[in-house]
């Protein structure tokens, strides 16, 4: 590791300091090649071949025997390096794997969770159709080959894969703090990413942080200026304190359908936009173009030209510039009298429902228009879950919310009968 060594140091006698990742995100192929356990399996029951980055089993043994060697390695020869400020778990989390190892993990999660066959039945509705179950042992993951159809399974599933998910992010960090880590951990997370209930998630780290890639210039840019600032405020509210904005995107993308520059401003602008909502960072990917493959023409603040003098350097200099008279702002908390509930499990339920709407649910563009109701009229605004506290709100917007986690309704009598206002649309009514 001395090659990583001496980047850190040189970055650190710069001025600069590292957020050291664990490398699980990507596994070296000579790792496929001699545990093939560890690639993922399709839905469909075939096993994936050697390729991308997310593409291993988070229950494979092997896998994370592996990974947590090397994070012990990474932890043991950096944890107490002065340029090291915070450990980033692996890579945007995300993917399923219906292998095997994971079928019996996920029959051992439902024993957990219904402790008995009648149990499952009863709550899966399985008379229906003729799926009863005789044992645990019968029941596997949602397939195109088998069953797919059972609304239960397919919600419990979902809940499983962000389980299996958290877990080894639990993992990670537990080897790095066996070799005893004291920074604090992050692990960053997407923008609307329905895979995963980041509720989860954001319990196994210290400080959330998120990779922001905004779609601009394909109409009017107050649109994704709008969808940005309510994901800042949903990942602000994943544990109510100052998160960081990861990733973000110092010139064009790569795979819009045109990948289009910002115009002048517009990469200041976004940048302060996540500090106004709470962020204590504005950082980029990448600091140098690649040199080939992927993302070879992914915006970077250093592009193939290699020369300080391109716009997109420039306004990253003035932001460096700026965050520094604004650090003061920094550890700042958002103070909120208004929320919106957007929560993922009752967008799983509405999406596999098989009804009343199969096809343009246009869950998040309600969602959207409750928060914009209220920026309209000046306010911050909290987006939470539904398993998230809401008293000590004056209104709370909970558009087509369908699947009630246990406990809300209480938490909306008793929000109400203090005083509160709660906004309840269409498909609430539904079941």
């Amino acid at each position: 590791m001395d090659w990583l060594e001496e980047r850190i140091d040189l970055l650190y006698k710069n001025g600069i300091s590292t957020i050291l990742s664990t490398p699980s995100g990507a596994r070296p192929r000579w790792l496929a090649d001699t545990y093939p356990e560890v690639l993922r399996v399709r839905e469909d029951r075939v096993r994936q071949i050697f390729g991308e980055r997310h593409n291993h089993c988070y229950t494979s043994p092997a896998y994370r025997e592996k990974t947590a060697q090397i994070d012990r390695e990474l932890a043991r020869r950096f944890g107490k390096h002065p340029a090291v400020v915070m450990w980033h778990v692996s890579n945007e989390y995300g993917g399923e794997c219906h292998c095997p190892l994971c079928q019996e993990a996920f029959r051992e999660w439902l024993k957990e969770r219904y402790k008995t066959i009648e149990v499952l039945n009863d709550a899966w509705c399985t008379t229906f159709w003729g799926k009863r179950y005789s044992s645990f042992s019968q029941v596997e993951s949602p397939s195109s080959i088998g069953e797919w159809e059972l609304h239960g399974l397919t919600l419990d599933w979902k809940r499983f894969v962000t389980a299996r998910t958290a877990d080894f992010a639990r993992h990670e960090i537990a080897a790095l703090k066996e070799e005893g880590i004291t920074q604090p951990t992050t692990v960053n997370l997407m923008y609307d990413y329905q895979q995963l209930n980041y509720d989860e998630l954001a319990k196994c780290v210290d400080v959330i942080s998120w990779d922001a890639y905004p779609v601009w210039h394909e109409g009017e840019d107050i649109v994704p200026a709008l969808d940005q600032a309510m994901q800042h405020d949903y990942m602000r509210c994943l544990k109510h304190k100052p998160y960081l904005l990861m990733e973000s995107c110092p010139s064009s993308l790569n795979w819009q359908k045109v990948s289009k520059l910002k115009r002048p401003g517009l990469l200041t602008a976004s940048g302060l936009q996540a500090i106004a909502h709470g962020s204590d960072s504005v950082m980029y990917f990448q600091i140098r173009q690649s040199r080939g493959a992927s993302e070879k023409f992914h915006g970077a603040v250093i592009d193939h030209y290699g020369g300080d003098d391109t716009r997109g350097f420039k306004e990253v200099k003035v932001i460096g510039e700026m965050l520094e008279t604004l650090a003061e702002a920094k550890g700042s908390s958002v103070k909120a009298d208004v929320a919106v509930i957007y929560d993922v499990e009752s967008r799983w339920a509405m999406e596999e429902a098989q009804g009343p709407r199969n096809e343009g649910l246009f869950y998040h563009e309600a969602a959207m228009k409750s928060y914009i109701a209220f920026k309209r009229l000046g306010l911050n605004v909290d987006v939470i879950s539904q398993a998230q506290e809401i008293d000590g709100y004056r209104m709370v917007a909970a558009p087509m919310l369908y699947l009630f986690r246990d406990g809300i309704e209480e938490k909306v009598r008793r929000f109400v009968a203090e005083g509160g206002i709660f906004v309840l649309t269409y498909w609430s009514g539904v079941v």
